[in-house]
């Protein structure tokens, strides 16, 4: 007997009993609606005669994709099958997803878009590393490994040993590996912990890259801190909040730090630090 899958879309076309229950089924329901809202005539298909369901039928999709109707049909369903990032890159051609939605995609299955741009290989977006120079406070940018890309003469007089004269322009590796660093912040282990946490949870996207993975090695060789935080395997959003610093010529300062994500360039940071 041959199973319908035009009939199966008719009946799963309702409104989901638990909404978002699993990320599987968040998957399953986000792919299905696009799938219903996308006509035939719009990926080059004659409409047909008596069509049972909105939009594209499954087996149409699976078609376009390269896959089996049986496994598109489960991903749909929430099903917990495997989604390679080729197979999701397909399905997002085939469903003519816009770049946010593309995006969201991705972000739904815990993969990483093959289609993303190198970071390593693109350049910062100009506009970005001059805004710095417009802010009245310390602020500086951060690429993906947590380098400074640019950074203003207030960030350069607050964070000696880092961002003035001829350093490492890594925030890690000033962090645990610059003297200086553990005299500059005021609770540095606790600041250093949390710093290194936060690395992890940015970082999961791209923690087998060769730079980030270059860069933790080098840092749990060179430093007995990095390496046991490290291996805490603590987890922490990236926050802001107060800051404290002891600044060799300006004695005890106190900020409240921001980080700004720009748009199309989510691995790079703005952060700003507003005097208190």
């Amino acid at each position: 007997m041959t199973t319908s899958f035009d009939a199966a879309d008719t009946a799963s076309s309702g409104p989901a009993k638990t909404l978002d229950a699993t990320p599987a089924r968040a998957l399953g329901e986000f792919i299905r609606a696009h799938r219903e809202r996308l006509s035939p005539q719009a990926v080059g298909l004659p409409p047909g005669p008596r069509r049972r369901t909105p939009g594209l039928r499954r087996e149409e999709v699976a078609q376009l994709c390269g896959v089996s109707p049986t496994w598109y049909t489960w991903i749909e369903q929430g099903r917990p099958v495997s989604a390679s990032a080729d197979a999701l890159a397909r399905i997002a051609v085939a469903l003519q997803l816009s770049r946010a939605e593309r995006a969201y995609l991705f972000e739904l299955a815990a993969q990483r878009d093959p289609a993303e741009p190198d970071p390593a290989a693109a350049d910062a977006p100009a506009t970005l590393l001059q805004t710095v120079q417009l802010v009245d406070a310390p602020a500086y940018v951060l690429d993906r490994q947590w380098d400074a890309l640019a950074w203003n003469a207030h960030a350069a007089d607050l964070f000696t040993g880092w961002l003035d004269g001829a350093h490492d322009r890594n925030l890690l590796r000033f962090t645990f590996t610059e003297p200086l660093a553990r005299a500059l912040i005021v609770d540095w282990e606790t600041r250093a912990r949390r710093l290194c946490a936060e690395f992890r949870a940015d970082s999961i996207r791209h923690l087998n890259d060769a730079p980030t993975r270059t860069l933790i090695d080098s840092l749990i060789a060179a430093s007995d801190d990095f390496a046991r935080f490290w291996a805490s395997q603590d987890v922490g959003e990236r926050e802001g909040g107060r800051r404290e610093f002891n600044h060799p010529r300006h004695g005890p300062l106190a900020y409240d730090q921001i980080t700004f994500k720009p748009a199309h360039r989510e691995d790079l940071k703005l952060v700003v630090l507003v005097r208190l």
